[in-house]
């Protein structure tokens, strides 16, 4: 069953960026560690590693794994995160391409294989 949308109110189509559509500032960079931090549970979630086992892996403690992994990842800089996924034994190659258009880049995250 399809819900109405109340009266007044508007429905936009998402840009693919949560953080953008917000307006909120750096959203390109919000959106990378936000899927660099999904990738980061991910893996975490297929070694089926509990938290504490994960920390001792990151080097974090157990409740800094827990706030990460529940998006409080503000304090985090885009390195550091990279790191983490390194100690989660994945490399890490980060590719620069010129585009052959007017338009600014982009910034994505990708497991290989995937596009």
């Amino acid at each position: 069953m399809r819900s109405a949308t109340p009266v007044g109110q508007i429905v936009r189509r998402s840009s693919g960026n949560v953080f953008a559509d917000l307006g909120l500032p750096d959203a390109n960079s919000h959106m990378l560690k936000a899927e660099i931090v999904s990738r980061i549970d991910k893996i975490i979630r297929e070694r089926k590693l509990k938290q504490v086992e994960a920390a001792k892996l990151l080097g974090l403690s157990q409740p800094d794994v827990s706030r990460l992994l529940r998006g409080s990842f503000r304090e985090y800089s885009l390195e550091r995160l990279l790191r983490l996924l390194a100690r989660l034994g994945h490399d890490v190659d980060i590719v620069i391409r010129e585009l052959n258009s007017e338009q600014t880049g982009r910034l994505k995250v990708a497991a290989q294989g995937t596009p």
